[in-house]
């Protein structure tokens, strides 16, 4: 008999063993199906789901090789001291009825236990006790030392014929489980999805340098208090977006027949502010948004007139430091001003010139700039999770920029934070400079 002190060292090798082979093998056959497709062209819809909706994509494919996985279990290397009673004397071939009669021990005495009197009512003295007989060779036959195949295979056919047949009112199905099973894990995704967290993929350049078109990133569903699904509701409502925030949301847009997008772009004003833009430098209420000059950052997007180039800022609003940029040949333009409503927010893009935000939306009465309402707020950025080459870059933490930038603009931006200004709050919108910014 194994002492006590070796048993919690045989439970944790356990849930190592499975926990390899049930989620780290197929996460890593799903990354690795996912990111092949993403880089092949078969024209079919594979290769474009892989690369459009990743995160489908890749639950599916680790569904299918996580069940692939469980029916050959048994076949596993070295999986037998790991399954069900731990015996490694089990033929091969009989460790899925050994596991199966396990089961069925369980299942039963839990019916037995939670409807003991209805049973021996309806079954009788005589049926019920063939039954616990049959059921107490079969848990024999699991004990026996050495294991006895035709014994165990006599008393698992019997005992398993007399439990389908004389507890089928109190079994459920084997489709019933596992639609039951399936469901409770649809319902848990979807109400984590709704209210906790939600994958994004990144479709433009308006948010460049800080996020790159591709990204895959995460969005936190919670910061601002999340949607009750089916409601129109949202949970703490006293949690609205701060400056500098990177959101998620709804594109604002006042005719009902357009296909919902979702945009992702900078928090810069908040209900109360006067918002200014100058060639894409912000003011808030007269304070212009304080910044510090990097230097000129290029990069090859593919367009067919080769890199694109300008200015690259760090800029400063609130607790938050971010790069901004600024691509050349641009005109020196005025925007505003805008005076920000009551539940809603004004956002910019990180590229400032590049970028359909605020400035350029229509409002309700046909004029120029428009916030977004906090009822199309989805979520706050989080983290990038694909490609593996920006894994884990906090979207809202240190400004930073892809791999392969140039040392001086590394240390450019070093310098920028060393030399962060005191002041990085704008003032309140009912000072002096906040009416002169409305005029």
């Amino acid at each position: 008999m194994p002492s006590s002190s070796s048993l919690p060292r045989t439970e944790a090798l356990r849930y190592l063993y499975w926990g390899f082979w049930f989620f780290v093998v197929p996460a890593v056959a799903a990354w690795g199906l996912i990111h092949w497709l993403s880089a092949h062209e078969l024209a079919g819809p594979f290769d474009e789901a892989a690369r459009d909706q990743s995160v489908p994509a890749g639950i599916v494919a680790f569904t299918l090789v996580e069940a692939l996985l469980w029916y050959f279990r048994h076949r596993l290397p070295f999986s037998a001291p790991f399954s069900p009673g731990g015996r490694t004397d089990i033929p091969t071939e009989s460790r899925k009825d050994y596991e199966a009669a396990v089961q069925l021990l369980e299942e039963t005495d839990r019916l037995l236990d939670r409807h003991e009197a209805d049973i021996a009512q309806k079954l009788g003295a005589t049926q019920l006790a063939t039954l616990q007989e049959a059921l107490s060779e079969l848990s024999l036959a699991l004990k026996a030392e050495p294991f006895d195949s035709a014994r165990f295979n006599r008393a698992f056919t019997d005992a398993a014929e007399r439990a389908t047949t004389q507890l089928a009112p109190w079994r459920k199905s084997e489709l019933r489980e596992y639609a039951e099973s399936i469901g409770i894990a649809i319902l848990v995704a979807l109400l984590l999805r709704a209210v906790v967290i939600e994958a994004f993929k990144i479709p433009s350049g308006s948010m460049k340098p800080t996020l790159q078109i591709g990204d895959h990133i995460f969005v936190s569903k919670f910061s601002y208090g999340p949607k009750i699904p089916f409601l129109d509701y949202r949970l703490f409502e006293q949690l609205p977006p701060g400056r500098g925030d990177v959101m998620v949301f709804e594109f604002p847009d006042t005719n009902p027949n357009n296909e919902r997008q979702d945009f992702i772009k900078r928090v810069i004003a908040i209900p109360g502010d006067i918002l200014t833009v100058d060639s894409g430098h912000p003011s808030i209420n007269g304070w212009r948004v304080p910044s510090c000059r990097v230097g000129v950052y290029s990069e090859d997007d593919g367009a067919p007139f080769g890199r694109n180039s300008g200015e690259l800022y760090v800029e400063f609003l609130g607790d938050q430091s971010y790069l901004t940029w600024y691509e050349e040949h641009r005109m020196p333009q005025h925007q505003g001003p805008y005076e920000v409503k009551p539940g809603e927010v004004w956002v910019l893009g990180d590229n400032r010139h590049n970028s359909l935000d605020s400035r350029a939306w229509l409002r309700p009465d046909g004029t120029m700039g428009a916030g977004v309402p906090y009822d199309n707020i989805k979520g706050r950025a989080l983290i990038v999770w694909f490609p593996a080459s920006r894994m884990l870059f906090n979207v809202m933490g240190h400004p930073s920029l892809p791999d392969g930038a140039a040392p001086e603009l590394v240390e450019g931006i070093e310098r920028c934070l060393r030399e962060r200004p005191k002041d990085t709050l704008p003032p309140p919108a009912s000072g002096a400079a906040a009416a002169s910014a409305r005029e």
